[in-house]
């Protein structure tokens, strides 16, 4: 089976090329991702911890879903289609902003990052995928911030990121409902 590709792009997000996804983490290229937060009708936010199988941030708490768009994919798209086959849910997704980022592990792999972030609402219970997710739960975004302020090794980069310096956006929409 071929390994899956990453969308490389350059800092306006406009696409480069593709490369393999591990290829591009081992190198630190620059390529398009989303993240997508989903709260449900009490305002908490679904948390998901990264299974221990992940090749980077294993076991590590993190928002609802993230992934890597397709070449053929609008990042909607592709948001649906990683929450569906992660989390079990789908939801009314919206496109909000975008950041770069770029990391390094102590694995070596360099996470290098022009991240879609998505907000959405559900109520749903999810049906996780074991191979990508260990663990999930609802939490309020005071309570998140505060744990990550006690426990920062508990939680992934990015989403440090985006609740650090986002917030504005995340509290707009925070529990919103269609």
């Amino acid at each position: 089976m071929k390994e899956e590709e990453v969308i490389l792009v350059n800092s306006e997000d406009e696409i480069l090329g593709t490369m393999p996804k591990m290829e591009a983490h081992q190198k630190g290229i620059l390529h398009r991702a989303f993240s997508i937060f989903l709260f449900n009708s009490d305002k908490e936010l679904l948390l998901q911890k990264r299974s221990n199988s992940k090749y980077h941030s294993p076991g590590l708490w993190t928002n609802t879903c993230c992934s890597h768009q397709r070449i053929d994919e609008t990042s909607i798209q592709a948001a649906n289609r990683r929450l569906k086959e992660e989390m079990g849910i789908t939801a009314n997704l919206e496109q909000m902003f975008t950041f770069k980022y770029k990391t390094s592990f102590n694995n070596g792999l360099i996470e290098h990052e022009f991240d879609h972030v998505l907000i959405g609402h559900s109520n749903e219970t999810p049906k996780i995928n074991i191979d990508e997710v260990s663990d999930w739960r609802w939490s309020n975004i005071e309570y998140i911030k505060n744990d990550i302020l006690i426990n920062p090794n508990l939680y992934t980069v990015w989403f440090k990121i985006i609740l650090e310096q986002f917030s504005d956006y995340i509290n707009k929409y925070e529990g919103y409902s269609k």
